[in-house]
């Protein structure tokens, strides 16, 4: 069971001069649940090395049994830091691929064309493909085979019109994923603010928050032992 996770490498938060990256919580649980599973995983990101973290979920307020795991761990550390670039990737040899998110995705993962090519490889291959919180905007320009958009006529979700409202960020970010969606002609689902909550469809398995960041990882366990 190999598994590919992509991460961001944009650090700053539209023209605001704060800080962005990743979301610590929706690297550290999901990378654990595979690991502790028994996966392979390789790290990738569009500039390789050490991805941006986005300093917010450093907060003591933000940290689970999980990032703390990971602030202790070297050797995760030492793979975060060394992340390989994304364009030296592709789907052969992978079971699936995993995009935590943070806004950073917004701005690099969602224009990369290493990445759009990726997802559209992995879907192509019939393999799992799992994005949380953001990073379900990276599917935004990713074509199906018959060249309509991947997510129209899909179920999907990702983070909330309402919850990018909660933290304030409605008009910094480049575009809200919840309209965007809608938009391309996906069928766009969420629950109540923060909580936890996944949709599947067939092999896209997408998160809607930082608190769906384990059980998207846990979906797609469940689909690579099915």
């Amino acid at each position: 069971m190999k598994i590919l996770m992509v991460l961001t490498s944009h650090s700053e938060l539209g023209n605001t001069g704060e800080k962005t990256g990743f979301w610590l919580e929706e690297f550290a649980a999901p990378y654990y649940t595979f690991k502790d599973a028994g996966a392979e995983l390789v790290l990738a990101s569009p500039l390789g090395g050490q991805p941006p973290l986005d300093p917010k979920s450093a907060l003591e307020d933000f940290q689970t049994d999980l990032t703390r795991r990971f602030n202790q761990d070297a050797d995760a550390q030492h793979a975060l830091a060394n992340t390989v670039k994304l364009a030296t990737v592709n789907a052969d040899g992978f079971d699936a691929v995993f995009y935590p998110g943070g806004h950073g995705p917004l701005w690099d993962l969602t224009n990369s064309t290493d990445s759009i090519k990726l997802i559209e490889a992995f879907t192509a291959a019939n393999k799992i493909t799992g994005f949380v919180c953001h990073a379900p905007a990276v599917l935004r320009d990713v074509k199906a085979s018959n060249g309509e958009p991947l997510i129209k006529g899909r179920n999907v979700t990702g983070f909330t019109n309402g919850e990018e409202a909660d933290v304030q960020l409605t008009d910094v970010v480049p575009f809200l994923i919840e309209d965007e969606f809608k938009r391309l002609g996906a069928h766009y689902h969420k629950t109540e603010n923060w909580a936890p909550y996944v949709v599947e469809d067939g092999k896209l398995i997408t998160g809607q928050n930082p608190a769906s960041s384990a059980p998207v990882a846990a979906a797609i366990l469940t689909q690579l032992r099915g």
